[in-house]
């Protein structure tokens, strides 16, 4: 290459690329132009590494000439550059652009539980009645969850058909809550007034009206000269509260293990004030188990039985939740559908 070619040389890659330079419209098109005129292989490259061939006075001015393409060369890149950042930002800025004239999207608030909202609701009406609220382990032993209780060894609910045992002898998951009276009466002395609230477990078929882990809230009072009215009093004081001031309570004959006498509890239906509807029925609705707590019960705690009575009761929160709601299906508390549960938004508040 002689100094008239490489002059040549210099001055059309000035035209080309600037150019190239110009029509670059991406910042991978700009990195393609700068490789294509000012890269190792690009014809201004060619004439530099060609300059130490040429005499003193061509190469000195062929070297300026040089040095100036490859300045311009460079500004032109800088500035395009700058041009594509800020074409880019102002896209992205136009993507991201907000009105702020427009209302805001309010967030969804959330809500308690249906099983909580009707938990807290009746373990508040037993604690305005003077109770206390006590929890106990949901892994239990033997004693306090059967033994205690009264329950023989040969009842079927000790069985690990019916039970949900661990993998350490002699411990399961509680099948009530019983086990927190038990607990309680064996810690202090009576008078004895409390409610337990909490979840058990049992080995159950799932299906609309049973599940194999759901939640209860038993009470117990302990004291002198308890009678069966005072469980009548204390049941109809907690339905009407529940359900509404003018509902009644019927009692029908039962056996528990830990009671004598035990019956069951129904509460004349809210829906069609004992008439018969397809809440009810027959205008009742089967709401607890309860009963004088059996003398052997309060022996096994260390109590005096011919000094003290008392009574006991054991409320299912899911069958209460379920009348309250007129939910047909257990399930639907514990699938976590958000349909289902957007229902009770608020409600707890």
């Amino acid at each position: 290459m002689d100094p008239q070619e490489a002059r040549r040389i210099l001055e059309e890659e000035r035209e080309r690329g600037l150019s190239m330079i110009a029509r670059a419209d991406s910042s991978e098109a700009l990195e393609a132009a700068k490789v294509g005129v000012l890269g190792r292989k690009s014809p201004f490259s060619q004439v530099q590494r060609s300059l130490g061939s040429f005499g003193p006075e061509d190469r000195k001015r062929l070297g300026m000439a040089a040095n100036e393409l490859r300045d311009a060369l460079q500004a032109a890149l800088d500035e395009r550059r700058r041009l594509l950042a800020g074409a880019e930002e102002a896209r992205l800025l136009e993507g991201d652009r907000i009105d702020v004239t427009l209302p805001g999207r309010r967030l969804r608030t959330g809500s308690l539980h249906p099983l909580t909202i009707v938990e807290d609701e009746m373990v508040g009406i037993f604690t305005r009645m003077g109770y206390r609220v006590e929890e106990g382990p949901e892994i239990e032993d033997d004693w306090h969850n059967f033994e205690a209780l009264n329950i023989p060894r040969d009842h079927p609910a000790r069985t690990m058909k019916d039970s949900l045992y661990v993998e350490i002898p002699g411990l399961l998951l509680r099948t009530e809550t019983s086990a927190v009276q038990i607990r309680t009466m064996e810690s202090q002395d009576p008078p004895v007034y409390i409610v337990a609230p909490g979840r058990t477990y049992r080995r159950e078929a799932v299906d609309a009206t049973h599940l194999s882990v759901f939640h209860q809230v038993e009470g117990l009072a302990v004291d002198e000269g308890i009678s069966f009215a005072d469980l009548k009093g204390t049941l109809e004081t907690f339905a009407r509260a529940l359900f509404g001031p003018d509902r009644k309570v019927r009692m029908n004959p039962d056996y528990f293990p830990f009671v004598e006498p035990g019956c069951q509890v129904a509460v004349s239906c809210f829906k069609c004030d004992g008439t018969g509807c397809a809440v009810c029925g027959n205008g009742w609705i089967e709401l607890l188990g309860a009963g004088m707590v059996h003398p052997k019960v309060l022996e096994n705690c260390g109590i005096d039985a011919e000094r003290y009575t008392g009574f006991a009761f054991g409320i299912g929160v899911e069958r209460v939740a379920m009348v309250r709601h007129g939910v047909s299906d257990m399930r639907m508390f514990v699938e976590g559908d958000v349909r289902f549960l957007q229902q009770f938004q608020g409600a707890g508040v």
